[in-house]
């Protein structure tokens, strides 16, 4: 029968239809086309298709934006928002409206045109990641920013335009609204019993174990309660901290290997899904130590959102996260 079930953070409400549920291999999806290697920017060699690199890790003696570099960030040549000009926040009666003030910048993870998170090393992981760590240090001291997130979007039917493996980040001026939510949902949690909502949440999963994917010493992999799609998967640090960036090496290493493990596992389990990777961090400047606490969600994209969805703001989930972790629990990698 189908379930109902609350987020126990944002309180929002999903929808569990076992009835409708759907076997791994039925979730296989066409693959749309995507920029290949015989276009592809960001193969070395063509560091003139994008704009100057802001950051790269270099063999030492080789120049700026040529060839010789493991990693480059860029400014992506199409950004959502730019960095140049004044917020200059209006009214139109009504309505508000700022200019769109923010950075938007990509991160090519790797040399290697095919290379995914499944096929690259644990420390070619690690680079991305600290990666991000360095942006958002940089970024974080242009007061105009409020907020940064950083994502993955891998595959076509997961937004990605380009094959060569990369990663984004986007400085806003405000705090998303979805930020905001799991923010005032771990804070009343806080309120009301002086815990992190993330920490309790950890330590119940643990016990119970029938949404725990895997574990190590730094990470623990679980299939959250109320999962909006199928094979949601949350990763999230032992250790209570709520800013991603303030994360010292031994954690980024062990969230890389934690990674790579997934992604590899969703590869085998679902025949390589498109997926959206999202780090949730705290805003900038915001002081919410005490309740928030940073993690990864990685998100398959191997169903589809209709009417319902929209017009409830229900998720539908056709499989449950039970059944999800069993399935890549028994993933022989």
């Amino acid at each position: 029968m189908p379930e109902l079930r609350k987020d126990p953070i944002t309180d929002r409400w999903v929808v569990v239809s076992t009835d409708r549920q759907k076997r791994p291999n039925d979730f296989i999806m066409h693959r749309a086309d995507v920029i290949g290697r015989e276009y592809c920017p960001f193969c070395p060699g063509r560091e003139a298709m994008t704009p100057p690199e802001v950051l790269a890790y270099r063999e030492n003696g080789t120049g700026a934006n040529a060839p010789g570099w493991d990693l480059r960030v860029v400014p992506n040549k199409f950004p959502a928002l730019r960095v140049e000009g004044t917020l200059d926040r209006q009214g139109e009666g009504m309505f508000d409206k700022m200019s769109g003030i923010g950075a938007h910048e990509v991160v090519i993870e790797t040399t290697d045109h095919d290379k995914t998170f499944a096929t690259m090393s644990e420390a070619e992981i690690a680079r991305v990641l600290w990666a991000f760590r360095d942006r958002v240090h940089d970024l974080q001291n242009d007061i105009r920013f409020r907020y940064i997130l950083l994502f993955k979007n891998h595959g076509a039917g997961a937004g990605a335009t380009l094959e060569h493996g990369h990663s984004q980040l986007i400085a806003l001026p405000i705090v998303p609204n979805f930020v905001r939510e799991e923010l005032e949902g771990a804070r009343r949690h806080f309120q009301e019993k002086e815990r992190c909502v993330f920490c309790d949440i950890i330590r119940q999963e643990m016990i119970a174990g029938r949404r725990i994917i895997h574990e190590n010493a730094d990470m623990v992999a679980l299939s959250p309660y109320a999962s909006r799609v199928p094979f949601e998967t949350w990763v999230l640090p032992r250790s209570h901290a709520s800013r991603y960036e303030d994360a010292p090496r031994q954690v980024i290493d062990s969230l890389a290997g934690m990674l790579k493990m997934l992604v590899a596992r969703l590869d085998r389990a679902l025949e390589h899904p498109p997926y959206n990777l999202i780090v949730h961090s705290a805003p900038l400047r915001e002081d919410v130590a005490g309740y928030f606490h940073w993690h990864v969600e990685l998100m398959p994209r191997i169903s589809r959102v209709a009417g319902f969805e929209w017009g409830s703001g229900f998720y539908i989930n056709p499989t449950s996260p039970e059944e999800a972790t069993e399935v890549l629990r028994a993933v022989r990698l």
